[in-house]
């Protein structure tokens, strides 16, 4: 059980704040009457539907109502991987829905080439920053089509595990090449895999350009080593830290053996394959800019963790992956940090036990362990007062715009991308392999507190230029956004302290009111 005189000391600087942004006349807001609070959801099932999306909007409140979690979850596992209608528009008049990698790649050598020639360096110059502005573009669509999906898409499990994934297998945009392939990788080896086996996802990030490229095995070959992809592969991706909580007991041996393995693993930037021999034309393996490349793998016999690979070329990768993603401390590993990530910091042991059981029995089906996690008896125990999951960034900008606006499509997420930006968690930013963490320390300080209120103030006090192109011109006209509605009533109300209840009760306007909600302690929670 949290101590609450600490805890509560945590919030003094966002309740202050809070005070200053009321007034002394009435709430302008009246309660829906009696009739209206028929059937409302409880405090718990309001939790666990904020856990399995990013934030419960009325629809998702008035489905689970109608369902229960078990059938909730049930649909959430096995939704279609397509996008409804209204995201999938969305997303196609995105420039990041034209083309793959393998073709942007050949876009911007061909231009670097017609730069080359250019003679006047002012001309030269111009023409680099016109490519570089493009490239920055290129991330910010896939921003924008990655905040689409979390807002809106009825898929919200799936949005949530691609973000969880996502940061799991961190890669950094503003890393040489990465942020060609970046959509790619997103759009086809993370959320595709997001619900699946754990295996296929290893898989598919192995066989990645954007990893390759990020974690440097696109420069790895026989005779010329890099261990680098091979020791984040073990240690932030499947086994954990050798030697850590999950019980991984890997060596250095270990880490060279699975680089030798990773050998030939790179991105093919060259548009046509090597120049092989018969024999090892045959092993050559190629999928868009990926390529396992023969001639630059290392064929010597290998052993990691105690097991043999023998010498097949892309076989032993395949070989290896499955070692990894089979060992009983990637179940361990796996499953605390699912539950770290939606449950709680410190997460009950016995949940933990079964979901690491779950995976190993399924052999790494992840559905099988959200389900676990989901439907434990535990789950809604693990919340004591104080102890719920607090939001990083992108659960509360997310949330805060699924309550503000519930469902209405908004025109211009720069502001919503800024937002991530001034909380320290922008989209594909993390520079570090590491991805964005969890814990509640990472993001709970004084200064991170005062930037969500001003956020909060922003959500809640108007359009805030969502509803603006990118030149900044409005078009279309939205009033506030006023999340307190039935819903709230029947859902949020009961779980607001009496300090929060009292700001509330003091503010003088809807904009007050909204900012109230939206940056108060509980809010911040999921």
């Amino acid at each position: 059980m949290v101590n609450p005189k600490p805890y509560a000391r945590k919030w003094q600087p966002l309740l202050a704040l809070l005070a200053t942004t009321t007034f002394l006349a009435a709430c302008a807001q009246t309660p829906p009457s009696d009739s209206a609070l028929q059937g409302s959801l409880s405090s718990a099932d309001l939790r666990w539907l904020n856990t399995v999306s990013f934030g419960a909007d009325q629809a998702s409140v008035q489905h689970l109502q109608a369902v229960g979690r078990e059938r909730y979850l049930e649909e959430q596992l096995r939704m279609p991987l397509a996008d409804s209608q209204p995201v999938a528009t969305a997303i196609a008049a995105l420039q990041v829905s034209q083309g793959d990698a393998a073709q942007r790649l050949q876009v911007v050598r061909t231009e670097r080439q017609r730069i080359n020639t250019l003679t006047d360096e002012t001309e030269k110059q111009q023409a680099r920053e016109a490519l570089n502005r493009q490239g920055r573009d290129l991330v910010l669509d896939t921003e924008r089509r990655h905040l689409l999906r979390a807002l809106y898409s009825p898929g919200q499990l799936r949005e949530q595990m691609t973000w969880f994934w996502m940061n799991h297998f961190s890669v950094y945009a503003g890393k040489g090449q990465v942020r060609l392939a970046l959509p790619d990788y997103e759009e086809k080896a993370i959320r595709p895999h997001a619900l699946g086996k754990f295996r296929d996802l290893v898989m598919a990030t192995v066989t990645a350009p954007a990893m390759l490229e990020y974690l440097d095995n696109a420069q790895s070959a026989v005779n010329h080593i890099n261990e680098n992809y091979a020791r984040e592969l073990m240690e932030l991706h499947t086994l954990g830290v050798s030697g850590g909580a999950s019980g991984s007991h890997y060596t250095q041996q270990d880490v060279q053996e699975l680089a030798r393995v990773l050998t030939g693993l790179g991105v093919n930037v060259r548009g046509e394959p090597p120049k092989l021999g018969p024999a090892r034309a045959a092993l050559y393996r190629s999928d868009g800019l990926f390529e396992f490349n023969p001639n630059r793998h290392d064929f010597g016999p290998k052993t990691l963790l105690g097991q043999r690979i023998d010498p097949t070329g892309f076989g032993e990768v395949e070989r290896a992956v499955t070692i990894l993603s089979r060992d009983p401390a990637t179940a361990r590993f796996i499953s605390m940090k699912l539950a770290t990530y939606f449950v709680s910091d410190a997460p009950p042991q016995s949940m933990v036990d079964r979901m690491t059981a779950t995976f190993t029995r399924t052999d790494g089906d992840i559905g099988a362990v959200l389900r676990t996690m989901l439907l434990s008896k535990e789950f809604d125990s693990a919340a004591p007062h104080g102890a719920r999951k607090f939001k990083d960034p992108m659960v509360f900008v997310v949330s805060s715009m699924r309550l503000a606006y519930d469902g209405r499509p908004v025109t211009n997420l720069r502001p919503v991308i800024n937002w991530l930006n001034q909380l320290g968690e922008p989209l594909y930013g993390h520079i570090a392999p590491d991805g964005y963490p969890a814990a509640e320390s990472a993001w709970a300080s004084s200064g991170q507190l005062v930037r969500r209120f001003e956020i909060a103030r922003a959500i809640g006090s108007g359009p805030a230029g969502l509803f603006s192109g990118d030149d900044g011109q409005p078009t279309q006209r939205r009033g506030f956004p006023m999340p307190n509605s039935r819903m709230f009533y029947d859902t949020i109300e009961s779980t607001l302290g009496p300090a929060t209840r009292g700001a509330l009760a003091q503010a003088g306007s809807q904009q007050e009111w909204n900012t109230v909600l939206l940056s108060s302690p509980e809010w911040m929670q999921r």
